[in-house]
């Protein structure tokens, strides 16, 4: 018979949340692991610190202090600034109030990571090299986001219903904000020739998410069609615009759509700029609802059958919220591709960030800043893809059923 000494002292197991555990569960669990990690911390740290050395030694910042105005909102004139103010304390405020009302039913609505990110904010602001009233503003729209969000989590427990009208309310919330940039009905009317900068980069990516996303469930639902005349239609429509470049597509719209326009009539070039977009991100956007629409087992369709459901209903009600579900990571990857490909639209003329970009660096006291310059667009377009990641993967969460 075996016998186990209990005499026999052991040192007590490191518990699951010990720092030191986990640092050397993760980096230091093998000599070979061992080494590559202090070969990537030390490259790290090499990076940084020469970053930080460049940044504030070398760097000359002057050139996005002078120019932020225009990289933000392009020739937008500048008496009416207060109008961009805004549009940012309108999204904010519903941002803010849309995360509360989300939110509702977290034991927390500020978790460990949310409040030391509000606790860096100000110190990045601080550090921003433009004048003290817009480094306030920029604070004010932090605290309008935080108070939002709060009231939106008290409301969205009394009222659980609140939460069908926030797509209703960004509706509206957009038609305000198109009417603030564009002017009219009582506003000074802004050309569309004077926006530009990082304003007419979402603008243009959010109207044309808006536009594509409809029009690709079109696509892949008559792609799947029974119907011969829709299957061929969409097929042919999805592969050819699939086989051309963007930049092909906008050009056909800045220049020859207007050549088979009687004499006159040339939309504007935003507009044209919106459809190219538009068509090209929905043929993609069709194949990634098709992947989800595939992944749907036929038994649902036939249990909707069965209960009486008809196929509208059927695909609306059963087959299509599963599909989207399903599609929601390759669908906000084509979206943040078509947020990057908004840079192409400076090749046909429009003045986006890259394109404002350029031309500051045209300017002769700023020749051969570029670092500066593309490390500030590096940096925006960075925020906003990240931003759009990361509600990606809270809807993933939301609608998971599987556990």
């Amino acid at each position: 018979m075996k016998t186990i000494n209990t005499n026999k002292s052991s040192a007590p197991p490191f518990p699951e949340n010990n720092p030191i555990e986990w640092l050397r569960k993760n980096f230091f669990s093998t000599s070979y692991n061992s080494l590559l990690s202090l070969i990537l911390f030390s490259l790290i740290f090499w990076g940084i610190t020469n970053f930080i050395s460049w940044a504030t030694t070398e760097a000359e910042w002057q050139v996005i202090k002078v120019n932020l105005p225009l990289l933000m909102v392009g020739r937008y004139p500048r008496d009416q600034y207060w109008r961009i103010w805004l549009i940012a304390g309108i999204i904010s405020s519903f941002s803010g109030f849309s995360w509360g009302v989300i939110a509702r039913n977290s034991a927390t609505l500020f978790k460990l990571p949310v409040l030391i990110f509000i606790a860096v904010l100000p110190v990045i602001i601080f550090l921003i090299p433009v004048n003290v009233t817009f480094k306030l503003l920029l604070l004010g729209i932090v605290i309008l986001v935080i108070v939002t969000a709060w009231i939106g989590k008290k409301l969205g427990r009394k009222k659980s219903n609140l939460g069908k009208y926030l797509s209703f309310s960004w509706l509206i919330a957009f038609l305000l904000i198109i009417w603030f940039i564009g002017g009219g009905l009582g506003l000074k009317a802004v050309s569309t020739n004077d926006w530009g900068g990082l304003m007419l980069t979402i603008l243009m990516a959010v109207i044309s998410i808006f536009l594509s996303f409809p029009l690709g469930v079109l696509l892949a639902l008559g792609r799947q069609s029974t119907l011969s005349v829709m299957r061929i239609f969409s097929i042919g429509y999805i592969e050819i615009i699939r086989g051309l470049p963007l930049i092909s597509i906008l050009f056909m719209g800045q220049i020859m759509i207007p050549l088979f326009l009687p004499d006159g009539m040339r939309p504007d070039r935003i507009l044209r700029a919106i459809l190219g977009l538009t068509l090209f991100s929905s043929a993609y956007l069709a194949e990634n609802v098709r992947g989800g629409l595939q992944s749907i087992p036929r038994g649902q369709t036939e249990a909707a059958k069965a209960l009486g459901l008809n196929t509208p209903l059927s695909l609306g009600l059963i087959v299509l919220p599963q599909a989207l579900k399903v599609a929601i990571p390759s669908i906000v990857g084509q979206f943040i591709s078509l947020f990057q490909d908004t840079t192409l639209l400076s090749i046909v003329g429009l003045i986006e960030l890259l394109g404002i970009s350029r031309s500051i660096l045209a300017q002769p006291q700023f020749l051969g800043d570029y670092a500066e310059v593309y490390l500030l667009d590096g940096a925006l377009f960075w925020i906003i893809c990240y931003a759009m990641s990361v509600g990606s993967r809270q809807l993933e969460k939301k609608f998971n059923t599987t556990h």
